[in-house]
């Protein structure tokens, strides 16, 4: 078992997410975070002690801000504020996305700017660290002030109410703490909202759904290759010089990755000086311009997620000086114009995937593979559908990739009257990477297909490897069967690290 990831505020990696998220590394509380979210629970405490009145304090909240509340029903205050926020709909969102939640407000809380007592962390820990995982509806959120419903959500839990799933059973959140021996917390003055006021559900999300979107950008380049080799394409595109004098970082890498896949190819030597073609198609010959900018926009995103893993994005914000500050950090907008633009790269990945398919299929234009690469084409449709089924969810993904962000619905009477609607961001961006993976898998069954066709001549040796590994998991279409299982099974293959030795 590895070391327990101590955290301290600091940003977060998305290996370090993914090792918590999905693998169930274990968490603890940095020594240095200790003392700051005690100095700043002092802040809050001699505030209180004083009789001031700060916001989400001592006041309602939103529209009700000017109400101030005494003493005596502050703890009613956040119970209240909780249950009443806790208004989260449809189906729940995956546990490993609750498992990133925990770990990322847990991890903001320890940057010690939101008042909050030292249980409040070690209660989130331990809900972790036990593997007790509230059921957050996926849908409520506008992503301003925060994802305050599905926050809601989570913070019921550490109050020891709402349900968890818990040892493959959804059971109270009571009885769950009970059989591992952890108290339900009473939340203090300020605790309720620290929980509630943040873009943790947006951040968990889209960073989950990000390492998967950087895999498929790179394992493109592998299925681009594979359908280049088949139709007989040309590397020369990828020369280095091209691409030097347009120099786009990720136009540099995708030309590399895509020279280091077809080097010492039998097929390219086949054609290379009796090929009376000029010019490849579009979707092969500009693989590098559109791979890199999907690779330089989801570049772009990563360093906003990572960024934003380690922010302060509570309201108010509570400074070791003593004072309170009310500010906007919970608005997601940098979040939401990010998962926006990260799901339009990869739905522009999966438009110039299917005209590679197209030209692998489609007999007008296949340089002389069968029809639909089919054996007995007419008896059987061999792969033809196999396309459809890609042109489907390409369909939905451009449905899916107009940003949320451009849109507002004013909200709480007007007081929240502009937020980002990133948590929508963030689930559509989700479903576009799921949708993605299965339009690469379909491409690597055809382009598979294509390159035995052209046996006995051997691709390039990285190629010829790759299509080795995807025979080890959907083997030849030698007659017509459902393709729904292969498509599926290649596709976890590729969400997986079982192909990470051609990204």
């Amino acid at each position: 078992m590895s070391s327990p990831l101590l955290l301290s505020g600091q940003p977060l990696t998305l290996e370090e997410i993914g090792a918590v998220a999905v693998e169930s590394r274990t968490v603890a509380l940095g020594p240095d975070a200790l003392n700051r979210v005690r100095a700043s629970r002092d802040v809050v405490d001699a505030l209180l002690a004083g009789g001031g009145t700060a916001y989400g304090i001592n006041t309602g909240f939103g529209k009700l801000s000017d109400v101030r509340i005494e003493l005596d029903q502050v703890q009613a205050l956040q119970r209240n504020l909780v249950r009443s926020h806790a208004c989260g709909i449809g189906e729940p969102l995956p546990e490993d996305a609750v498992r990133a939640m925990l770990l990322l407000r847990a991890n903001v809380l320890a940057r010690g700017f939101s008042g909050v007592r030292p249980q409040v962390l070690a209660t989130l820990i331990a809900l972790l660290n036990h593997r007790i995982h509230p059921v957050i509806p996926s849908r409520g959120s506008v992503g301003a002030s925060g994802d305050l419903a599905p926050l809601a959500h989570l913070a019921l839990a550490v109050m020891g109410e709402g349900m968890v799933h818990f040892q493959d059973r959804v059971i109270p959140a009571a009885l769950a703490m009970l059989q591992v021996g952890l108290s339900p917390l009473t939340l203090e003055a300020k605790e309720g909202l620290a929980l509630l006021n943040g873009t943790q559900g947006i951040t968990a999300v889209g960073a989950l759904a990000l390492a998967r979107a950087l895999r498929v950008v790179e394992l493109s380049d592998l299925a681009g290759a594979m359908t280049l080799e088949a139709l007989r394409g040309t590397p020369t595109p990828f020369d280095e010089r091209i691409h030097a004098v347009r120099p786009h970082p990720g136009q540099i890498a995708a030309a590399a990755h895509l020279r280091s896949l077809l080097a010492d190819s039998e097929i390219r030597e086949s054609h290379r000086h009796n090929d009376p073609r000029v010019q490849d198609a579009y979707c092969l010959r500009c693989m590098p311009q559109v791979h890199g900018a999907a690779r330089d926009m989801l570049a772009h995103t990563h360093d906003i997620l990572v960024t934003e893993t380690g922010a302060a994005t509570d309201n108010p914000l509570i400074f070791p000086e003593g004072d309170v500050l009310s500010g906007g950090n919970f608005h997601g907008a940098p979040l939401a114009l990010a998962l926006d633009s990260a799901a339009i790269a990869v739905t522009t990945m999966m438009g110039i995937a299917e005209r590679r398919i197209d030209r692998l299929v489609n007999p007008d234009i296949n340089e002389g593979l069968p029809a639909f690469l089919s054996h007995t084409p007419g008896v059987s449709s061999g792969l033809m559908i196999a396309h459809v089924a890609a042109a489907a969810l390409l369909n939905e993904a451009k449905v899916l990739a107009h940003p949320a962000s451009v849109d507002s619905v004013p909200t709480s009477g007007g007081k929240e009257d502009h937020v980002s609607m990133g948590m929508t961001s963030a689930l559509k961006f989700r479903q576009i990477v799921d949708h993605a993976e299965k339009v690469l898998a379909v491409e690597l069954i055809c382009a598979a297909q294509g390159l035995e066709y052209r046996a006995p001549l051997k691709p390039a040796l990285r190629v010829g490897e790759a299509l080795a590994h995807v025979r080890l998991i959907v083997r030849p279409l030698a007659e017509d069967r459902s393709l729904s299982p292969d498509i599926e099974t290649l596709a976890a293959a590729l969400r997986s690290s079982r192909f990470d030795a051609w990204r």
